[in-house]
């Protein structure tokens, strides 16, 4: 187990406070409370099974389990929560040393906890707060993005607008006309300058980013399809369902067999930018281009 480096490994969206979800003893609580304000939400739990339930229907950024509070009885349940949610880490709290304190340690690193806070000094308050307010450079959704930072160095600031409204925006960007109301452009025109353009259409790079997300929440075997479908905000299981048959000609236990996020993230660049780089570093989705007529601009 390791002490907390600068970068964090937790996942966030732009403008969302992280939530993480805790086990602590009671002044434990209090203290991370006073961590927390305006910096990030806490879930207070009082069992392993809470947690997993916070983070199965929940947005929940980080687990935070204090090594005082560490039941043997629940390494079971511990371990299967490390174990089937990996893009959600789980920190261990160190506020106090007790005789189980080298044994609950040594246990929590052994089921897969890799990162312990040490709290009894201020700095540890410090690593926490660090923790919780940055995001990590191997979150897909930052992977993505700098991937085109350099596909598309110089383009236009609707056009990258358009990229990092697909993979940043929350609620989840489902359709056109969403993507044309955060642009502020009519439908029927944002269509129209992808077509006139030779440009894959708009729905396709939504269609094909929205499954990028996907991929990356079934990574964790936690998660059942009904769940990442409610996440990613379709209306049913049965819409996601559709839509990766629609899009990929699969259903979604086999999308869960074959990708990941990278693998799906890679898919997406090879498909839909990496044919496109030239046309995309000129293009402006969100601007009349001079001797382009549109009915609809």
């Amino acid at each position: 187990m390791s002490a907390p480096r600068s970068r964090s490994s937790i996942v966030l969206s732009p403008g969302r406070a992280p939530v993480i979800a805790t086990v602590l003893t009671p002044l434990e609580r209090v203290r991370v409370d006073v961590a927390a304000e305006g910096v990030f939400k806490v879930l207070h739990r009082s069992s392993v099974e809470e947690l997993t339930d916070d983070v199965r229907a929940q947005d929940v950024d980080a687990v935070l389990v204090s090594v005082a509070r560490y039941d043997t009885g629940s390494t079971a349940r511990m371990a299967a929560m490390v174990r089937e949610f990996p893009t959600v880490p789980t920190f261990a709290l160190l506020t106090d040393v007790q005789r189980s304190t080298p044994y609950s340690v040594l246990e929590l690193g052994r089921i897969g906890v890799r990162t312990l806070i040490d709290a009894r000094s201020p700095t540890g308050w410090s690593a926490l707060r660090d923790l919780l307010t940055h995001e990590r450079s191997t979150d897909v959704q930052r992977q993505m993005l700098g991937a085109l930072n350099l596909d598309l160095a110089g383009a236009a600031p609707d056009c990258w607008k358009f990229f990092e409204l697909l993979f940043t925006h929350k609620p989840y960007i489902a359709n056109v006309r969403q993507m044309g109301r955060y642009l502020n452009v009519v439908p029927g025109t944002l269509m129209s300058r992808f077509y006139r353009a030779n440009l894959p259409s708009p729905k396709r790079y939504i269609d094909v980013g929205r499954l990028v997300r996907a991929a990356r929440l079934l990574e964790n075997a936690g998660l059942s399809v009904t769940s990442v479908a409610r996440k990613l905000d379709y209306s049913s299981p049965q819409a996601f369902s559709r839509h990766v048959r629609c899009v990929l000609g699969m259903s979604p236990v086999r999308f869960r067999e074959a990708y990941d996020g990278e693998k799906m993230l890679r898919r997406f660049r090879e498909e839909l930018i990496l044919p496109h780089m030239v046309t995309l570093r000129a293009f402006r989705p969100a601007t009349a281009q001079p001797g382009w007529i549109s009915k609809c601009a």
